[in-house]
């Protein structure tokens, strides 16, 4: 069973009197494991097709199915529901809470799990550790570099033990240097840790670090390809 399957999605957003296509008949396959980065052109639907498949938004037509259960036509509720469970995400402007220490930002998810003030703690140090943030726990955001807040957002994302990681534009505020450890660390962790990964980027040099790219223009699929390493 696929982890992500889409068939024969669009999406179209009521503009005035005007039905603007955001996608158009897409179709995709994508299996638990893998790490797919999405590119195109601003308006290409990319952020479109993420948000549906981030159980954020729904088609207006087509199906969606996350391992294998039916999404389109779910309530809020219940999409709300799944994203907590199965699904982290990064953004490319971190999104931390500011006046918040990096381990109260990573604990987020798990509170709203009701989890437990002891077993969140435990299990966000441990996600801030792995990321490489140990001594930064009580850390406040403008305490911390690009690159730690960063990581500290990828934390977030995993301490749920969530299967999929969808991060939109992650190293979009980072320079170079930081963007390239960024990205080497999703490639750990999708290797090490079996995580599904999900990239949304215009920068096909971030592109080349994950296995798979998708292209996407004016709402259509224009390509699927394996990255030649």
């Amino acid at each position: 069973m696929a982890l992500i399957e889409t068939k024969k999605l669009v999406k179209i957003y009521d503009v005035g009197d005007e039905g603007i296509h955001a996608l158009e008949d897409v179709s995709i396959t994508i299996q638990k494991g893998e790490f797919v980065a999405i590119m195109g052109p601003s308006g290409s639907g990319k952020s479109t097709f993420m948000n549906i498949i981030g159980c954020l938004d729904q088609p207006t037509a087509g199906e969606y199915l996350l391992e294998g259960q039916g999404i389109s036509g779910l309530s809020r509720d219940e999409l709300a529901a799944i994203r907590n469970r199965q699904i982290g995400f990064v953004f490319q402007g971190f999104n931390l809470l500011s006046r918040t220490s990096a381990l109260e930002n990573v604990e987020l998810p798990l509170l709203y799990n009701h989890v437990p003030a002891k077993e969140r703690k435990r299990k966000s140090i441990t996600a801030l550790k792995m990321l490489g943030l140990e001594g930064r726990e009580q850390h406040h955001p403008n305490q911390l570099s690009g690159g730690q807040q960063q990581r500290v957002a990828i934390a977030r994302a995993l301490v749920n033990k969530a299967p999929v990681l969808m991060a939109d534009e992650p190293t979009g505020n980072l320079d170079t240097k930081t963007s390239i450890e960024i990205m080497e660390l999703l490639v750990q962790l999708n290797r090490d840790s079996g995580t599904t990964i999900i990239l949304v980027t215009h920068e096909p040099d971030i592109a080349t670090f994950s296995k798979r790219i998708i292209r996407f223009v004016d709402g259509h699929v224009i390509s699927d390809e394996k990255v030649k390493k």
